[in-house]
């Protein structure tokens, strides 16, 4: 199924306000509906399109040699992904609820170079510092600081939405679903947070988030 909106596709609001819309000419991207686990694109698919999450969660992923998931990237409604520097998909995108996304294409011959740098630079931002949480061996701060980075996507508010499992934040932290369940205890033991349900926790203390986090 399909619906129909204005054609641009809105840009996370992180990026400057002259280039918070990427315009097209023509009639607008419906939305494509996936249900849970649903493939978006694969690895070694052909690129060249972007993709805007307008409702529900996906996950950027690749299997490794050993047969592991490494996760690389969460995108929620409003971000945009599937920005290649290379003609292919170097990695797969998976709904992870059920989701809806716009599928923008390029025109052919418009020079899109102004708009798609921003995110390519932000792109390159969240890739640097997620290199950096797997870079630090407790897992308290890797999930600290991944519970900071969820609030300020979602507007910094108290109560945060988590639309992964705790495998798929284990396997974005590059942490075992075990030690996972085991921090997020600890966490509410020290009445940081509140855990609401599976998929929504309410942040009681930031600043000590934040602190643990750093």
């Amino acid at each position: 199924m399909y619906a129909q909106a204005s054609a641009k596709i809105e840009l996370p609001s992180y990026l400057p306000h002259q280039s918070s819309a990427l315009v097209f000419e023509g009639p607008a991207a419906p939305v494509s509906f996936f249900p849970a686990g649903a493939e978006i694109y694969a690895q070694g698919e052909k690129a060249g399109a972007l993709y805007q999450v307008e409702f529900g969660a996906v996950r950027v992923h690749r299997l490794l040699a050993d047969g592991r998931r490494q996760i690389s990237a969460f995108h929620l409604a409003g971000e945009t992904f599937g920005f290649e520097a290379d003609v292919t998909h170097h990695f797969f995108a998976e709904a992870i609820n059920a989701t809806g996304v716009r599928v923008y294409r390029t025109p052919s011959g418009m020079d899109m170079s102004r708009q798609l740098l921003p995110l390519a630079l932000k792109g390159l931002t969240r890739a640097q510092e997620h290199l950096l949480v797997l870079g630090r061996q407790n897992a308290i701060e890797r999930v600290a600081a991944f519970l900071v980075e969820m609030s300020e996507r979602q507007g910094g508010l108290r109560q945060v939405e988590l639309p992964m499992s705790r495998v798929d934040i284990g396997d974005y932290l590059g942490l075992t679903i075990e030690t996972v369940s085991r921090v997020f205890t600890r966490l509410k033991e020290k009445g940081v947070i509140r855990l609401l349900s599976l998929r929504s926790i309410e942040i009681l203390k930031r600043d000590t988030l934040l602190a643990m986090g750093e």
